[in-house]
């Protein structure tokens, strides 16, 4: 196989072993870039991955904190956002930048570079992050299906399962196909988002005002905790897997200079698309700041969000263009998040299940807990399960975080393209912040 070519450009010899096996080999390589194109006409070419990480940053895992930093403390926790959003920006870039570079997805890097009993455990937390994770979008989008259509929690859950035979059908049309669907589903969001903007009438210049942090953040412990579940839930572990293998569907040349220029492209692209969940985020806290932090009213659950935003606005268009977000949100989510079980499953354990049934599996395991939950402690259940998930998330993060850089920051394994020191130093001070965030906010998930 091609793969198994060690050509001299192509792999630095820091790895134990030749990459033999492509990530998602199903569309591995399967979009060519053209060589001799002017920068727009390449960057086109190069826009996508992006956009199916940047959806991992605006799932319904992550409206509950932002309505509820909008609705207790204004616009003041806008900066948390925009911090967050600038870190998940770093991370995903240097992603990128390992699966170009070495031809590898994160969990084959770490396959390669840890025994077999610490692939298995990373393997493990994985599996249990992408369920939950899953899990969370899962209840997301069955919360909107009951929302928009009156329809069962219970019934919307199991629904969503009909995501797997999407994802089928529009692989084998072409990787293409699931990347236009994913920037069509954010471009309805965002849409949404608008219209409520212009309904809820924000203070602009407050707004602006909450973009520059303040040392209250760090004062008041109540606004601590929010804007630490903020940062804590920004950057999704399956994220960093994913982006470090859907790059390769770009068929890149194996020299250092394709490498250096897909590095550029892929970075705009990340970026670019991150910005856009940036606005989506900012865009929940910025609503609930103005229909509900002005009225002196505390909204965590997004159902209570959802009844609320009507007569408060004055207009029932804006509760039901709140669920339609949802609704792509969720769906968005899902069909990211079966394409990241796989390339795990795939790169830890080297095994090889049809897509169909890998992505069956990956549905179960969030469809199950959450129609067991439901069934016995009925809907009141998916919030408690929404917070199991986060906090399972946050335990997970730095498990993906620290291997990413070590291996990004290692000469040995990315040869020149190793990641400058500059932004070496800036990904460990992330990685440290992040596991600090997530120990603290697990520590006063169980004991505080």
């Amino acid at each position: 196989m091609e793969f198994a070519i060690k050509k001299p450009d192509q792999e630095p010899n820091g790895w134990r072993k030749d990459s033999s096996a492509p990530s998602l080999p199903e569309v591995h390589h399967s979009m060519k870039v053209p060589k001799k194109a002017g920068f727009f006409r390449k960057l086109l070419a190069f826009v996508g991955p992006g956009y199916l990480v940047a959806v991992g940053y605006m799932d319904p895992g992550n409206w509950a904190t932002d309505l509820a930093g909008g609705s207790q403390f204004g616009y003041t926790l806008l900066s948390v956002i925009l911090i967050s959003n600038l870190m998940a920006i770093l991370l995903q870039a240097l992603s990128g930048r390992l699966g170009i570079v070495t031809g590898r997805d994160l969990a084959q890097a770490c396959r390669d570079h840890y025994s077999k009993p610490v692939s298995y455990v990373l393997w493990f937390l994985c599996e249990l992050a992408i369920a939950a994770c899953d899990l969370a979008e899962v209840i997301g989008a069955a919360i909107a299906l009951q929302l928009l259509f009156g329809l069962p929690l219970i019934y919307g859950v199991i629904l969503t399962a009909l995501d797997v035979i999407l994802v089928l059908m529009l692989q084998k049309k072409g990787f293409r196909y699931i990347e236009a669907m994913v920037i069509s589903l954010i471009a309805l969001i965002m849409v949404c988002f608008i219209m409520e903007l212009i309904f809820s009438r924000p203070e602009f210049a407050a707004v602006a005002a909450g973009f520059i942090p303040t040392t209250e953040i760090v004062t008041n412990p109540a606004m601590l905790y929010i804007a630490l579940g903020i940062l804590g839930a920004t950057v999704m572990p399956h994220n960093l897997y994913l982006h470090s293998s859907i790059v390769q569907t770009r068929k890149i040349e194996p020299t250092i200079e394709a490498k250096r220029e897909a590095i550029k492209f892929s970075t705009i692209d990340t970026t670019v698309a991150l910005m856009l969940a940036l606005f989506v985020n900012a865009a929940i806290l910025i609503l609930s700041a103005a229909a509900f932090h002005s009225a002196g009213k505390e909204v965590a659950e997004i159902q209570d969000a959802y009844h609320l935003l009507g007569p408060m606005l004055g207009t029932g268009a804006a509760s039901i263009l709140f669920a339609v977000a949802l609704l792509a949100s969720g769906q968005n989510s899902t069909l990211t998040g079966t394409l990241a079980g796989q390339i795990v499953m795939e790169g830890f354990l080297n095994i090889r299940l049809t897509p169909w049934l890998r992505r069956l599996i990956t549905r179960l395991i969030a469809i199950i807990p959450a129609v067991i939950v439901i069934g016995i402690y009925g809907e009141s259940g998916a919030t408690d399960l929404l917070i199991l998930s986060q906090v399972i998330l946050s335990l997970q993060l730095s498990f993906a975080v620290i291997p990413l850089v070590t291996f990004t920051s290692d000469r040995k394994k990315m040869g020149v393209l190793v990641t400058p020191k500059w932004m070496a130093v800036l990904s460990w001070f992330v990685a440290i912040l992040i596991a600090g965030l997530n120990a603290y906010l697990l520590y006063t998930t169980f004991f505080g």
